[in-house]
């Protein structure tokens, strides 16, 4: 009974991974990086905006001088990304880019505007920002998105698939932690960024009653009995008692965290934003990475006639550079096949030559030995392939000449002459003739 209990439990388990990760790869994936120097507060605002886009983008990703756009593309295939935002820096302004990938389109960006998040909290009198709320990805709420125009669609086609999709009917709302707001301006075409951070409070009833949900105590040092607490709610500072109208009160279909949250009751949803804030203005929007043909462009305004000129010259170019490519690639076929045919005669009229040395035996020289006389005849083939060929040969074509080079390459050393020892140079001179000596020669 235990074991078959336990084998049940690795089965779910793995169901459940499996489900898990087959649900974390359908859902959208994000780079959030610079090109270029962009400063220390454009750098903050990378680090702000991969904390929005979390769980899902790279909260770590390394960023070199040396990196190219195709580096970041080749990696994330295999990683399942499909968003880029990239962010650069000119004198002039701060840019904020959005590809698709993997064949785009890219939307170009100016940023206004922008504030990070350090800045958005100091200017709060109570901030509500924990761990817990960056576990799951944010709501996005889409404002005034439905006007005419293909660039308007565009842009809000991308900014619903860079988070994923909710199903209504069956999402947790205890998961929804926080949400990104997205106004559009039709009159000034400018985009409002904002990152909040969200609660639900129950309503309909009295601040004290709520400090008492709350496990907070007030002072009730003044009230002669506890109904006074719940009916007046007197003594409580009126930062707790936060306005709520129509249009934040609902009815919760489940049950929420928090006490007094129940279903089929009334609550109000309050917002506190948590950062960063932009403020974006629209400039171009090009197909695929950033190489594609120009869909729009806010400042640049061209006929039907232009853009139509504009595409044949472009299909021109690529034409031609097909043509020159094919001919680049004919050519070095062409080289390489000469050069093989080439190298192929060279070596038959090596061969013709060795053996016509080999008969010729009255031409051979009686001092030499048998091995010089090879490498002999085998420098001459090396100069003739060099001569004809035009490079140097093969190591393995020529052994004789390769050993005779080793050979003629090793440093020739001067003998070591040997120490002798003083006992030796005392008897060596002790062993000399002795002198003659002098006097008178006989006779």
């Amino acid at each position: 009974m235990g074991k078959s209990k336990t084998k049940n439990q690795k089965k779910s388990r793995s169901l459940a991974n499996h489900v898990a990760d087959e649900s974390y790869r359908s859902v959208p994936h994000s780079f959030v990086f610079h090109r270029g120097q962009v400063g220390k507060n454009v750098g903050q605002l990378i680090q702000d905006m991969r904390r929005v886009m979390q769980p899902y983008t790279a909260e770590s990703l390394k960023v070199r001088k040396k990196n190219v756009l195709k580096d970041f593309v080749s990696v994330a295939g295999p990683l399942g990304v499909t968003h880029f935002i990239i962010f650069g820096k000119t004198p002039n302004s701060i840019n904020m880019r959005i590809a698709r990938l993997p064949k785009g389109p890219t939307l170009y960006f100016k940023v206004l505007k922008y504030s990070l998040v350090k800045d958005v909290v100091s200017s709060l009198k109570k901030h509500r920002m924990h761990e817990q709320q960056f576990t799951h990805h944010p709501l996005l709420i889409l404002s005034n998105f439905g006007m005419d125009g293909m660039h308007v669609k565009l842009m809000a086609t991308m900014f619903q698939n860079m988070f994923p999709s909710i199903n209504v009917q069956t999402i947790n709302l205890n998961l929804i932690k926080r949400c990104v707001l997205l106004h559009f301006d039709p009159e000034a075409q400018e985009i409002q960024f904002r990152h909040y951070s969200l609660k639900v409070v129950p309503v309909g009833m009295s601040r004290g009653v709520k400090k008492l949900m709350q496990e907070k105590l007030p002072n009730m040092n003044k009230f002669e009995d506890i109904s006074e607490l719940l009916m007046k709610g007197a003594n409580l500072s009126e930062s707790e008692a936060e306005p709520d109208g129509e249009d934040n009160i609902t009815e919760l279909p489940q049950v929420y965290s928090g006490r007094g949250n129940m279903p089929s009751q009334q609550s109000a949803v309050r917002l506190t934003e948590i950062g960063p804030r932009l403020t974006l203005q629209l400039i171009k929007i090009q197909e695929g990475m950033g190489e594609g043909n120009i869909m729009y462009h806010s400042m640049v305004s061209k006929t039907e006639e232009e853009i139509q000129n504009i595409l044949e010259k472009k299909e021109t170019r690529l034409k031609e550079k097909e043509e020159r490519r094919k001919q680049q690639e004919q050519n070095i076929a062409r080289k390489k096949e000469k050069r093989e045919e080439h190298k192929k005669k060279t070596l038959e009229g090596i061969k013709r030559k060795r053996a016509e040395a080999e008969s010729d035996s009255e031409v051979e020289d009686p001092g030499l030995q048998g091995n010089q006389a090879a490498e002999v005849e085998s420098d001459d083939d090396v100069e003739y392939y060099r001569q004809a060929v035009g490079e140097e040969p093969d190591e393995d074509m020529f052994p004789a000449a390769k050993r005779r080079r080793r050979r003629s390459e090793k440093p020739d050393t001067p003998a070591k002459k040997r120490k002798m020892s003083p006992g030796t140079s005392s008897r060596r001179m002790d062993s000399k003739s002795p002198k003659r000596k002098k006097g008178k020669p006989t006779l």
